[in-house]
């Protein structure tokens, strides 16, 4: 079987994989490690594996190189991008920042290298009121590039960040219309969702997290038996392991016929397959690099990242 043939690399190699909760349930079940990009960022910051395999999006195997500049770092599909970090470039960000020179950058972990390395702290969506929270009160801050978060974030703090339009492809597209006809088939199921969601969809939720967030949730409230999901289909795999009993129900995009029919699926996420995990193990690439310049920069606000996280 090719998932034996994957471990049998991985010992050999000492190597390790790390899967997104967005992947593939295969992927989840081959890799030894699976997080949301917080948890990866941490584990790829203590690990002792000589090889890293990133199963995610581009973003989250540079985030480990960043970490870990002395270890080989793979992704099996190196085209596996991220709407979020597409939609806001460096130069862009650096002429924003000059049209804003009293403020600070905050950014989504959900950028590339080149952004990071002209943010002043990186967040998740695990810690983003954490460590906005820990900025001082006067603080003028820029935040990108997800909209949605960052409207989120000003309404529980009270701060009034300029944001950045940008805004996750898969979270956006929920169907209001399908949760509100799921919520009178479903009335005593809870209602979870991302705040990378359109506020309108937040407002009609119970509980709002990052994806280990509302994982966490679930695994923490046997009273219900019945969940309403509203973030990437890929975590319904860990929560119907975590609760076999319990009914998820996914809300589903906008596009979609009828009501429950389709799970909202990233894509790009998707373009990581067992195989081209094989593949990359056996040849040892695609391997991600970053720029030497713009690592020892980028490097500075995930470190800060990770301390405030604590």
């Amino acid at each position: 079987m090719i998932e034996d043939d994957i471990r049998r690399l991985c010992r050999e190699k000492n190597a390790i994989i790390m899967a997104h909760y967005y992947q593939r349930k295969e992927i989840q079940d081959v890799a030894d490690f699976i997080g949301d990009s917080l948890a990866l960022a941490q584990q790829a910051a203590k690990t002792d594996a000589d090889i890293i395999v990133m199963c995610g999006v581009h973003f989250m195997a540079e985030t480990a190189k960043i970490l870990c500049p002395t270890k080989k770092v793979l992704i099996p599909d190196p085209t596996a991008g991220c709407s979020l970090a597409d939609s806001c470039q460096a130069a862009d960000l650096a002429q924003w920042k000059e049209q804003h020179p009293d403020y600070m950058v905050v950014s989504y972990v959900n950028t590339s290298a080149a952004v990071k390395a002209l943010t002043d702290v990186v967040v998740t969506s695990s810690n983003a009121l954490k460590i906005v929270n820990r900025l001082p009160k006067e603080a003028k801050i820029l935040f990108g590039p997800d909209h949605n978060l960052g409207n989120y974030i000003n309404s529980q703090t009270g701060r009034e960040m300029e944001l950045w339009n940008g805004a996750c492809h898969v979270h956006s597209r929920f169907s209001v219309e399908a949760l509100i006809e799921l919520k009178k088939r479903y009335p005593t199921a809870p209602v979870l969702a991302h705040p990378e969601c359109k506020q309108v969809l937040l407002n009609l939720s119970d509980v709002i997290g990052s994806t280990q967030a509302l994982l966490n949730y679930v695994r923490l409230h046997p009273e219900y038996k019945q969940f309403i999901i509203a973030t990437e289909s890929g975590i319904l795999h860990e929560m119907q392991k975590v609760c076999p009993d319990v009914q998820f129900i996914p809300v589903p995009p906008e596009m979609t016929e009828g009501v429950g029919c389709s799970c909202n699926e990233c894509e790009y996420m998707r373009q990581n397959t067992l195989q081209k995990l094989y593949d990359c193990l056996l040849h040892e690439s695609p391997e991600v690099t970053v720029d030497a310049d713009i690592a020892r920069e980028a490097v500075k606000p995930i470190e800060k990242m990770l301390e405030w996280s604590k």
